[in-house]
Protein backbone atom coordinates (compact mmCIF):
# COMPACT_ATOMS: atom_id res chain seq x y z
CA UNK A 1 0.00 0.00 0.00
CA UNK A 2 1.45 3.19 -0.83
CA UNK A 3 1.31 6.19 1.48
CA UNK A 4 -1.54 8.61 0.16
CA UNK A 5 0.87 11.64 1.46
CA UNK A 6 4.62 10.87 0.48
CA UNK A 7 3.67 8.07 -1.75
CA UNK A 8 6.70 5.75 -0.27
CA UNK A 9 5.61 1.99 -1.23
CA UNK A 10 6.32 0.75 2.01
CA UNK A 11 3.96 0.72 5.03
CA UNK A 12 3.30 -1.38 8.23
CA UNK A 13 0.08 -2.21 10.05
CA UNK A 14 -0.24 -0.51 13.31
CA UNK A 15 -3.78 -2.05 14.37
CA UNK A 16 -6.15 -4.61 12.45
CA UNK A 17 -9.65 -4.97 13.29
CA UNK A 18 -13.30 -6.49 11.75
CA UNK A 19 -15.46 -3.81 10.67
CA UNK A 20 -19.29 -4.03 8.93
CA UNK A 21 -20.36 -7.84 10.20
CA UNK A 22 -17.41 -9.13 9.47
CA UNK A 23 -17.49 -8.38 5.71
CA UNK A 24 -14.17 -6.04 5.59
CA UNK A 25 -11.16 -5.22 7.64
CA UNK A 26 -9.63 -2.08 8.75
CA UNK A 27 -6.31 -1.51 9.06
CA UNK A 28 -4.31 2.00 10.61
CA UNK A 29 -1.12 1.98 9.32
CA UNK A 30 2.39 3.65 9.60
CA UNK A 31 4.35 4.81 6.48
CA UNK A 32 7.91 3.82 7.61
CA UNK A 33 9.46 7.02 5.44
CA UNK A 34 7.71 9.73 6.79
CA UNK A 35 5.80 7.91 10.00
CA UNK A 36 2.15 9.45 9.08
CA UNK A 37 -0.60 7.25 9.64
CA UNK A 38 -3.57 6.66 7.44
CA UNK A 39 -6.09 4.11 7.47
CA UNK A 40 -7.21 1.00 4.43
CA UNK A 41 -10.24 -0.81 4.50
CA UNK A 42 -9.99 -4.83 2.86
CA UNK A 43 -12.72 -6.21 1.49
CA UNK A 44 -13.14 -9.46 -0.68
CA UNK A 45 -14.32 -9.36 -3.81
CA UNK A 46 -16.96 -10.94 -4.91
CA UNK A 47 -18.24 -10.17 -8.59
CA UNK A 48 -21.77 -10.79 -10.68
CA UNK A 49 -21.42 -11.24 -14.35
CA UNK A 50 -24.26 -10.47 -16.19
CA UNK A 51 -25.75 -12.18 -18.96
CA UNK A 52 -24.49 -8.92 -21.62
CA UNK A 53 -20.71 -9.74 -20.38
CA UNK A 54 -20.80 -6.77 -17.69
CA UNK A 55 -19.17 -7.41 -14.29
CA UNK A 56 -20.36 -5.64 -11.24
CA UNK A 57 -19.73 -5.84 -7.30
CA UNK A 58 -22.77 -7.81 -5.90
CA UNK A 59 -25.20 -6.04 -4.06
CA UNK A 60 -27.92 -7.25 -1.33
CA UNK A 61 -29.82 -3.75 -2.52
CA UNK A 62 -30.48 -5.36 -5.81
CA UNK A 63 -31.26 -8.57 -4.57
CA UNK A 64 -33.77 -7.15 -2.16
CA UNK A 65 -35.06 -4.89 -5.08
CA UNK A 66 -35.81 -7.87 -7.49
CA UNK A 67 -37.65 -9.91 -4.65
CA UNK A 68 -39.22 -6.98 -3.63
CA UNK A 69 -41.22 -7.15 -7.10
CA UNK A 70 -42.33 -10.13 -6.61
CA UNK A 71 -43.36 -9.67 -3.36
CA UNK A 72 -45.72 -6.80 -3.96
CA UNK A 73 -48.94 -6.61 -2.27
CA UNK A 74 -47.30 -9.93 -0.10
CA UNK A 75 -47.10 -9.91 3.59
CA UNK A 76 -43.25 -9.57 3.59
CA UNK A 77 -41.46 -7.33 5.25
CA UNK A 78 -38.28 -5.02 4.29
CA UNK A 79 -36.59 -6.73 7.26
CA UNK A 80 -37.47 -10.01 5.94
CA UNK A 81 -36.14 -9.26 2.48
CA UNK A 82 -32.85 -7.90 3.86
CA UNK A 83 -31.97 -10.93 5.86
CA UNK A 84 -32.78 -13.26 2.25
CA UNK A 85 -30.75 -11.19 0.26
CA UNK A 86 -27.87 -11.51 3.59
CA UNK A 87 -28.68 -15.82 3.17
CA UNK A 88 -28.45 -15.34 -0.67
CA UNK A 89 -24.97 -13.52 0.02
CA UNK A 90 -23.56 -16.19 2.13
CA UNK A 91 -24.68 -19.20 0.28
CA UNK A 92 -22.88 -17.58 -3.15
CA UNK A 93 -19.75 -17.01 -0.97
CA UNK A 94 -19.74 -20.41 0.66
CA UNK A 95 -19.09 -21.46 -2.81
CA UNK A 96 -15.83 -20.19 -2.54
CA UNK A 97 -15.87 -18.59 -6.13
CA UNK A 98 -15.33 -14.83 -6.49
CA UNK A 99 -17.35 -14.18 -9.73
CA UNK A 100 -21.10 -15.77 -9.75
CA UNK A 101 -23.41 -15.15 -12.91
CA UNK A 102 -26.92 -13.89 -12.26
CA UNK A 103 -28.49 -17.26 -13.16
CA UNK A 104 -26.66 -18.55 -10.30
CA UNK A 105 -27.30 -15.24 -7.71
CA UNK A 106 -31.27 -16.39 -9.24
CA UNK A 107 -30.82 -20.02 -8.42
CA UNK A 108 -29.93 -19.33 -5.08
CA UNK A 109 -32.71 -16.77 -3.96
CA UNK A 110 -35.34 -19.24 -5.13
CA UNK A 111 -35.19 -21.66 -2.20
CA UNK A 112 -34.93 -18.76 -0.03
CA UNK A 113 -38.22 -17.16 -1.03
CA UNK A 114 -40.11 -20.96 -1.43
CA UNK A 115 -39.51 -20.56 2.59
CA UNK A 116 -40.49 -16.98 2.95
CA UNK A 117 -43.36 -16.71 0.33
CA UNK A 118 -44.91 -19.12 -1.98
CA UNK A 119 -46.72 -16.53 -4.11
CA UNK A 120 -43.81 -14.46 -4.09
CA UNK A 121 -41.55 -17.50 -5.06
CA UNK A 122 -44.15 -18.53 -7.92
CA UNK A 123 -43.95 -14.69 -9.14
CA UNK A 124 -40.02 -14.51 -9.21
CA UNK A 125 -39.70 -18.20 -10.63
CA UNK A 126 -41.85 -17.47 -13.34
CA UNK A 127 -40.10 -13.97 -14.71
CA UNK A 128 -36.28 -15.96 -13.63
CA UNK A 129 -37.67 -19.23 -15.04
CA UNK A 130 -39.05 -17.61 -17.88
CA UNK A 131 -42.67 -19.54 -17.90
CA UNK A 132 -44.45 -19.52 -21.24
CA UNK A 133 -47.27 -21.85 -20.52
CA UNK A 134 -50.16 -22.74 -17.89
CA UNK A 135 -48.53 -25.79 -17.64
CA UNK A 136 -44.94 -24.22 -16.38
CA UNK A 137 -47.02 -22.38 -13.84
CA UNK A 138 -49.01 -26.18 -13.05
CA UNK A 139 -45.78 -28.23 -12.94
CA UNK A 140 -44.10 -25.57 -10.42
CA UNK A 141 -47.22 -25.76 -8.05
CA UNK A 142 -47.44 -29.21 -8.17
CA UNK A 143 -43.88 -29.80 -7.31
CA UNK A 144 -44.53 -26.75 -4.63
CA UNK A 145 -47.60 -29.43 -3.45
CA UNK A 146 -45.98 -31.94 -3.40
CA UNK A 147 -43.16 -30.79 -1.02
CA UNK A 148 -45.38 -29.14 1.41
CA UNK A 149 -47.31 -32.75 1.43
CA UNK A 150 -43.65 -34.51 1.95
CA UNK A 151 -43.43 -32.50 5.32
CA UNK A 152 -46.80 -32.57 6.36
CA UNK A 153 -48.02 -35.89 5.86
CA UNK A 154 -44.23 -37.47 7.18
CA UNK A 155 -45.26 -39.58 10.46
CA UNK A 156 -42.26 -40.01 11.49
CA UNK A 157 -42.60 -40.31 15.68
CA UNK A 158 -40.10 -38.79 17.66
CA UNK A 159 -38.95 -41.41 19.99
CA UNK A 160 -41.69 -42.46 23.16
CA UNK A 161 -44.70 -41.15 21.43
CA UNK A 162 -47.40 -43.65 19.80
CA UNK A 163 -47.83 -43.44 15.97
CA UNK A 164 -49.92 -40.26 15.29
CA UNK A 165 -52.58 -40.27 12.07
CA UNK A 166 -51.42 -37.54 9.28
CA UNK A 167 -54.02 -35.25 10.48
CA UNK A 168 -53.07 -35.01 14.04
CA UNK A 169 -49.20 -35.03 13.44
CA UNK A 170 -49.84 -31.99 11.45
CA UNK A 171 -52.04 -30.65 14.29
CA UNK A 172 -48.93 -31.66 16.97
CA UNK A 173 -46.11 -30.04 14.28
CA UNK A 174 -47.59 -26.79 14.38
CA UNK A 175 -48.56 -26.76 17.88
CA UNK A 176 -44.53 -27.10 18.78
CA UNK A 177 -43.38 -25.00 16.17
CA UNK A 178 -46.30 -22.05 16.78
CA UNK A 179 -44.34 -18.79 18.95
CA UNK A 180 -44.53 -18.53 22.69
CA UNK A 181 -44.47 -14.66 22.18
CA UNK A 182 -46.25 -12.33 19.80
CA UNK A 183 -48.92 -13.02 17.01
CA UNK A 184 -49.53 -16.46 15.65
CA UNK A 185 -49.14 -17.22 12.03
CA UNK A 186 -51.26 -19.74 11.59
CA UNK A 187 -54.46 -17.81 13.53
CA UNK A 188 -56.57 -19.78 16.40
CA UNK A 189 -57.64 -23.01 15.00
Amino acid sequence: MHCPFCHNPDSRVVDTRIADDGASIRRRRECTHCKKRFTTLETSSFQVVKRSGVVESFSRNKVVSGVKKACQGRPVSDDQLAILAQQVEEKLRSTGVSNVSTNEVGKAILPFLRDLDVIAYLRFASVYRAFDTLEDFEEAIRALRERSQGVVSRTQEEPGEEPVAPKKARKARANRRRPTVGPTLLGDQ
